[in-house]
């Protein structure tokens, strides 16, 4: 106990500066978000709530920028709103034929803190970054060589990535050209490099160590979802479906997404029920590798209705008003439009993959679709059943609960 006229100096761990790589957001800019892009902006608005620093890596046409936590919150608040600002000369330059990306490098070179040539940035790193700064990385984007050297330059630095999934090594054959051997050497690179790896699921995990029998230490998290957006049926675009039963598959149009075996199935539908079958909405972009796909859709077959660019409350209008969301994929990372579906309160009939297992639990329907006859009945029943109210709120079942950002950062703040 201290005596009379001592004082005691009470010491409190600084917390641990962050620096996430915005690379991807900025890349995606003007464009509708994907899964991966969410997740990269969910840990944004994460770390600039949570009492630590807070950097921003951005890897641009003429070099990197840095954001201090202002920059950051900027960049935030300026997504939010879509707003994205006027090129410079030099933008418009490196980035002809995307205005959109030009322009936000050009308001995050404003922002910027300090900023470097591709072989300046471990210099500029160690100049601004506190010592033992943990470099976290969520969007495939930015794992180079030089990247990996330049962090490396702050003493004490961590690196933690988030892989996403492993389906580039797992299906070569249904990948765009010259992406598997990319990310064949991202993922061996991320083995070599990380502190920590990131895996959104148990069967991510187990497939990173399949691919690689010493990895880093692998943190699970199973991705958050966002409360649904509320949405009225004036949201929804309206066509042949609307008034009547339809279902919906979301995603892009690529071959690990099985819209092929789709179309077979509602053409044994319209076969056997005509006019009283029900309708397919396949929403999502043209993806690659899927010709006969396309060929077939641009034959518009009966029933059958491609919708690409919709904003997210049509999206969300069209699934909360559907019969069921048909997820036959053949691999996931994690599966989100099954889990924002239940989150919607819609059924959900997909294969039965290890992940979807492990996320959704019981509450979705499964059936393998190597067999369509389970498919064909199950969307037969589904169209004639008169479907549960949906609020938006509950799950297929109060058993559902679908995971959110508070609990995947819970257990793994600490740790970044």
């Amino acid at each position: 106990m201290p005596g009379p006229g001592s004082s005691t100096a009470i010491t409190r761990a600084e917390p641990r500066a962050r620096c996430l790589d915005l690379t991807r957001l900025v890349s995606r800019a003007g464009r509708q978000m994907t899964g991966v892009d969410r997740v990269e902006r969910a840990y944004l608005a994460h770390l600039i709530a949570a009492q630590a620093p807070l950097f921003g890596l951005v890897r641009t046409a003429l070099g990197y920028l840095l954001l201090d936590e202002a920059g950051c919150a900027a960049f935030a608040a300026r997504l939010d709103r879509g707003e994205i600002g006027r090129p410079t000369l030099f933008s418009r330059l490196a980035r002809r034929g995307d205005p959109a990306r030009a322009g936000t490098e050009s308001d995050l070179r404003r922002d910027a803190v300090a900023r470097a040539r591709p072989r300046g940035l471990g210099r500029m790193l160690a100049r601004h970054l506190p010592p033992g700064t943990s470099y976290v990385n969520v969007g495939h984007t930015n794992l180079t060589p030089s990247t990996f050297r330049g962090l490396r330059a702050v003493p004490g630095l961590s690196i933690a990535v988030m892989i996403h999934d492993t389906i580039p090594l797992d299906l070569p054959e249904m990948q765009r050209a010259g992406s598997v051997a990319r990310f064949h050497a991202l993922f061996d690179r991320v083995m070599a490099e990380a502190d920590l790896v990131i895996a959104n699921s148990q069967a991510t995990a187990a497939d990173i160590a399949r691919h690689c029998p010493a990895p880093p230490e692998i943190a699970v998290a199973h991705l958050g979802v966002a409360p649904p957006a509320a949405t009225t049926p004036a949201d929804a675009p309206r066509g042949h479906w609307t008034d009547a039963p339809y279902f919906v598959a979301l995603g892009t149009i690529e071959p690990r997404k099985n819209h092929a075996f789709l179309l077979d199935l509602w053409a044994r539908l319209v076969a056997e029920l005509g006019a009283e079958a029900p309708h397919l909405l396949i929403l999502g972009a043209r993806g690659w590798n899927n010709a006969d796909v396309f060929a077939r859709l641009d034959a518009r077959p009966p029933h059958v209705h491609e919708l690409a660019g919709l904003d997210d409350a049509a999206v969300t209008a069209l699934l909360r008003g559907s019969r069921g969301l048909l997820f036959p994929s053949l691999a996931e990372g994690f599966g989100l439009p099954p889990v924002e579906a239940l989150q919607l309160g819609v059924p959900v009939l997909c294969n039965p993959l290890p992940v979807l297992r492990e996320v959704l639990g019981d509450q979705a329907i499964y059936a393998d679709s190597r067999d369509g006859y389970p498919w064909e009945q199950t969307v037969i029943r589904l169209a004639r059943e008169t479907p549960a109210p949906r609020d938006g709120n509950m799950g297929q079942s109060a058993a559902f609960e679908p995971p959110d950002w508070q609990c995947h950062f819970k257990g793994l703040l600490s740790r970044i």
